[in-house]
C-alpha cells in the first residue's frame, strides 16, 4: 500500500529496541503478533478481511450503477485511501479541509466534503488546495443563506467560485435545510451567487437508524421521498446543472435504503448517485455488524463485510477469581458506542489463536486497563496470555493510533498503515 512512511520508536507499540523501518519494508522483519515481537496493546488490520471489504462495497455500488466516494474520516489513512481509489472509488469524502489535504496525498482527484465549510481560514485552505492541484474537484455542503453570504464575503475580489451541494436535513437532527421551501429559496440564492455553483443535492440518513427494519425502512423511505421532491422542484426551475447533477447520501449503517434516491428513482433525467460509506472498510464486531445483518436480510445478500480491525492485549494480572486485567484501555480502543468484545485468545507461547469463551466479557476500561470478567469454573486466562478485542465503531479506534500493522491470517505482519488525525 502507498504512500510509504517511516515507523520508529515514536510510534506507540513499535518495539523500542528495533531500528526504524519504512512501512514498505516492514514485512522483511518477519514479525508476528503471536510471537510477541511487538509490545501490547497492538491494533492490527487483517489483510484478507480488509481487501474483501474494499472489493465487496465497490462491487455493491457498481452493481447498482452508483458511484462510490468512501468517507475518509473513518481511517484518515493515506494507504487505505490509496487502496480504495485503486479499487475503483470515484473519489473520497471528508468532513474537514484538513482531512481533504490528507486525501490528496493518495492521488485523489474528486472529493465531497460532507459538511459545511464556514470559516475564512478553511475557505483559504480550500482555495489554496484547488490552486495547487490542477483538475481537482471538490464539492462542500451549504444549508443556509447565512453560510452562503459568508462565502460571498470571503470571495469578494478573489474570483473563486466554489462547487457546492445543497444539504437536506432531518428535523431535530444534524445540519441541512428542514423544508422544501427553504431548499428552493437557498437553491435560487446559490444560482444568483457569484461565489458558489450548485452541483446537486445531498442528505445523510444515518441519524434515522434504530437497528429495526420496521422503523428504519419507512423513516428512510420518507426522507428519500422528500429529497426526490426537492430535487424535482429544483430541476423544474432550472436550478441544477445541465450535466449530470450529483445526488449523494449513505453512511455505513443503512446505505441500502437510500439506493432509490441515488439511482434517481422517479426523476426525469440522469443524475450521478454518490454513496459515501466509510466504516465498511474495516467494519466492526458490534454496532455495524448488527446493522449489516439487517442490510443482508433486506437485500438477500451473501458474503458481505468482515470485521478486519482488532486490538490485541496481554493479560497482565489475574488478581482474584473471575477477573483478569488486560494491557488495553481507553487510550487504545473504541468505547464511545459500547465496550469492546472479546474475540480471540492465545495462551502464552502459542502461535495460534482460538475463539475466546463466550462468557468472557469486558466490563470496564481505565486509561490503560481493560477488566475481563469470566466464570472461574471454566477457562481462565493466565498472566502472559494474549487476548484480541473486537470493536464497535472503528472511527474511534483509528484515531488512537498513528500506525497499525497489517497482518495475514497467521498474524504475521505484512504491511502497515498510518493515520493523520
Amino acid at each position: 500500500m502507498h504512500p510509504d512512511f517511516l515507523i520508529d520508536r515514536h510510534h506507540k507499540s513499535f518495539p523500542l529496541a528495533a531500528s526504524p523501518v519504512q512501512a514498505s519494508r516492514i514485512a522483511e522483519r518477519g514479525w508476528n503478533v503471536l510471537a510477541d515481537d511487538l509490545p501490547y496493546p497492538l491494533a492490527v488490520i487483517r489483510r484478507s478481511a480488509l481487501e474483501h471489504n474494499v472489493r465487496w462495497m465497490q462491487d455493491y455500488a457498481q452493481g447498482r450503477r452508483v458511484a462510490f466516494a468512501p468517507h475518509g474520516k473513518t481511517t484518515m489513512s493515506p494507504q487505505l485511501f490509496d487502496l480504495q481509489l485503486r479499487g475503483g472509488a470515484w473519489g473520497l469524502t471528508f468532513a474537514t479541509i484538513h482531512q481533504l489535504a490528507v486525501g490528496l496525498e493518495a492521488g485523489m482527484r474528486r472529493a465531497i466534503i460532507a459538511n459545511q465549510v464556514v470559516t475564512p481560514a478553511d475557505l483559504d485552505g480550500l482555495d489554496a488546495l484547488l490552486t495547487r492541484h490542477e483538475g481537482l474537484r471538490v464539492w462542500f455542503l451549504v444549508d443556509s443563506i447565512a453560510q452562503l453570504r459568508g462565502i460571498e464575503d470571503w470571495a469578494r475580489g478573489r474570483g473563486r467560485v466554489f462547487d457546492v451541494l445543497l444539504e437536506v436535513g432531518i428535523p431535530g437532527q444534524r445540519t441541512g435545510v428542514r423544508t422544501s421551501a427553504e431548499a428552493l429559496e437557498l437553491a435560487r440564492a446559490i444560482q444568483a451567487s457569484p461565489a458558489a455553483r450548485l452541483g446537486g443535492i445531498e442528505c445523510y440518513e444515518g441519524g434515522l437508524t434504530k437497528c429495526d427494519s420496521a422503523h428504519d425502512v419507512p423513516a428512510v423511505t420518507e426522507l428519500v421521498r422528500r429529497v426526490v421532491e426537492i430535487v424535482a422542484a429544483c430541476d423544474a426551475q432550472g436550478l441544477l446543472p445541465a450535466d449530470e447533477p450529483i445526488l449523494s447520501a449513505g453512511g455505513s449503517a443503512i446505505f441500502d435504503l437510500v439506493m432509490p434516491l441515488l439511482q434517481g428513482a422517479g426523476l426525469a433525467r440522469p443524475f450521478l448517485g454518490v454513496l459515501r460509506s466509510g466504516c465498511y472498510v474495516t467494519h466492526d464486531h458490534g454496532n455495524y455488524q448488527r446493522l449489516l445483518k439487517l442490510v443482508e436480510q433486506r437485500g438477500g445478500l451473501q458474503d458481505s463485510l468482515q470485521a478486519a480491525l482488532e486490538v490485541w492485549a496481554m493479560v497482565q494480572s489475574v488478581p482474584e477469581p473471575g477477573l483478569a486485567l488486560l494491557t488495553c484501555g481507553r487510550r487504545d480502543i473504541s468505547y464511545d458506542l459500547e465496550l469492546p468484545s472479546v474475540q480471540r485468545w492465545a495462551p502464552r507461547g502459542a502461535r495460534q489463536a482460538q475463539d475466546a469463551p463466550a462468557s468472557w466479557k469486558i466490563s470496564a476500561l481505565n486509561d490503560q486497563h481493560a477488566y475481563l470478567r469470566l466464570d472461574p469454573s471454566q477457562a481462565v486466562p493466565a498472566v502472559g496470555d494474549r487476548v484480541a478485542l473486537g470493536i464497535s465503531h472503528p472511527c474511534t479506534t483509528f484515531d488512537k493510533w498513528r500506525w497499525m500493522p497489517v497482518v495475514d491470517d497467521a498474524w504475521t505482519i505484512v504491511d502497515a498503515v498510518e493515520t493523520r488525525f
